[in-house]
């Protein structure tokens, strides 16, 4: 266990799972912690039982990030905490349910968490990292992120969303002494899965991975300052022959002229 103060994180979905594990391992490492999440009874003896084991400062915030108000009182508190060196953007919602088995206004609900609140409270925190000259953002998103086919269309789409703008903030912030890092989760045994209508039960236990796991291997990642983490892939060259890909075609995206495949002939079909 740390002694040394590394200053304040800030977590999301902090009651149970992936988030519940990184509060832990994070006080261990020095940090104080605000810990947001919407099961206040949980949330609370999570605290408690941190704060006694590890001597930390641990506040909660019990919060609904669905809620517009709830994410204001959050940006708030984000503004207000000029210790705050890290922000975990974890709270998020999933589901297993096809398109047309799917109702329009849960998606919008799974948009707003997963996207809308998590940029929300990135854009709360920059400002005073920035000011500050350090910082750091942990984004969760998800392998879907990389496989749209796997889960949910619109679940992928939100992942997606969050691993380009991880990217994104990356490229604008490092320079100025903000790390962000976008972690890349297999399916995890979480309570992710029962609240998307699918038992963790049903799945191959050789793909699920524990949450204890996958949070220490996310944090060493951190140690080695990666921005994409992705602990479920054993081959780092299927990544970085799938990132490379990426990067040697961005110059040739945008073009004056239409691809030859696509060019319209003068001929007149008969």
């Amino acid at each position: 266990m740390s002694h040394t103060k590394r200053g304040t994180a800030l977590i999301t979905g902090a009651s149970s799972g992936i988030g519940a594990v990184y509060a832990d391992r994070l006080a261990r490492r020095g940090y104080d912690l605000i810990l947001v999440a919407r099961n206040r009874e949980r949330l609370a003896r999570h605290a408690e039982r941190l704060a006694e084991e590890t001597g930390r400062t641990v506040s909660t915030i019990f919060a609904d990030l669905n809620r517009s108000d709830d994410v204001q009182r959050i940006e708030t508190a984000i503004q207000k905490a000029s210790d705050l060196t890290l922000l975990v953007n974890n709270a998020g919602v999933g589901t297993h349910k096809s398109l047309l088995d799917s109702d329009a206004d849960a998606m919008t609900r799974m948009i707003d968490l997963n996207v809308t609140a998590l940029m929300r409270l990135t854009y709360a925190a920059v400002p005073g990292f920035i000011a500050r000259g350090n910082g750091a953002i942990v984004n969760v998103s998800s392998i879907a992120a990389l496989s749209p086919e796997t889960l949910n269309g619109v679940y992928g789409g939100t992942k997606a969303f969050v691993l380009a703008f991880s990217q994104s903030l990356h490229h604008e912030l490092f320079s100025q002494g903000i790390r962000v890092q976008a972690l890349l989760p297999g399916a995890t045994a979480t309570d992710f899965w029962q609240t998307g209508g699918l038992p963790l039960d049903q799945l191959p236990e050789e793909i699920v991975m524990s949450a204890s796991d996958m949070v220490d291997a996310a944090l060493l990642g951190f140690d080695r300052g990666e921005l994409i983490t992705i602990p479920s892939l054993h081959d780092i060259a299927q990544w970085d022959a799938y990132e490379a890909a990426r990067r040697n075609m961005a110059p040739h995206l945008s073009s004056k002229h239409p691809a030859t495949r696509y060019l319209v002939t003068s001929a007149v079909p008969h």
